[in-house]
């Protein structure tokens, strides 16, 4: 008896976003179930914190969609934000490595999505899967690169210099192989990630706009000059 054509499974939540997430593409099947099998999603309103600087956080997590910052309180009470992350982003994987107690806070500056995937199959994926490691290396030297240069151009920088690069890593073809053009983030929420006031993305990004390096549109921005933006001011 002829049999027709074999029927796809639908995916659901979770198969969803192991299949896009940006380690992936390396993955066999296999391992792309195991990850599946160790995820599990989480939603946190604006405000929120994740984790307090200290906590432990035995899940390495990523953003499905959102923002969240990841920032810390120095010992003389000053702020410093190390990195942003949105739709696509993960992070944390240097904690879960090493178990240790995380050393930032995470907060949730929009309405976010996270997909949390469970140590055990972080190590399981990262003992056994080629691609994943592969992943795990460009990623840890992307990142300390990031932290790096966050704390430098923190001491140095003048504020409409670090409005633009941390606009910049929005566009980390590293850490965002997807992005576009452009970012869904309002003043406010960049403001935040700074740390400075509304009023100084505001000014700082019409000054940037009328330099040449991008727009501003409602609820986004668009970069026109993604390399300027990321060496802005050194």
């Amino acid at each position: 008896m002829a049999r027709g054509p074999a029927r796809q499974r639908p995916m659901n939540a979770r198969e969803d976003i192991v299949r896009s997430a940006i380690w992936a593409g390396e993955l066999t099947e296999e391992e792309l179930e195991r990850a599946r099998r160790g995820l599990v999603e989480r939603h946190f309103a604006k405000g929120v914190y994740v984790c307090h600087r200290g906590d432990r956080l035995d899940w390495w997590t990523g953003v499905v969609s959102g923002l969240v910052k990841i920032s810390a309180i120095s010992r003389d009470g000053r702020a410093m934000t190390f990195a942003g992350a949105t739709d696509g982003g993960w992070f944390g994987e240097g904690s879960v490595l090493k178990d240790e107690p995380r050393k930032y806070d995470i907060v949730v500056i929009r309405d976010t999505r996270m997909a949390m995937m469970s140590r055990s199959t972080f190590l399981w994926l990262y003992e056994n899967s080629r691609g994943f490691s592969r992943y795990l290396v460009r990623a840890l030297n992307e990142r300390m690169g990031q932290f790096l240069a966050t704390i430098e151009h923190d001491r140095i920088l003048e504020p409409k210099a670090r409005v633009a690069r941390n606009l910049s890593w929005f566009f980390n073809r590293v850490l965002y192989p997807d992005a576009g053009s452009a970012v869904e983030i309002s003043q406010e929420e960049l403001g935040l990630l700074v740390g400075v006031s509304r009023q100084v993305v505001n000014r700082s990004l019409h000054e940037l706009q009328e330099e040449g390096l991008l727009r501003v549109e409602r609820g986004r921005i668009v970069a026109l000059d993604i390399p300027a933006l990321t060496v802005y001011g050194g």
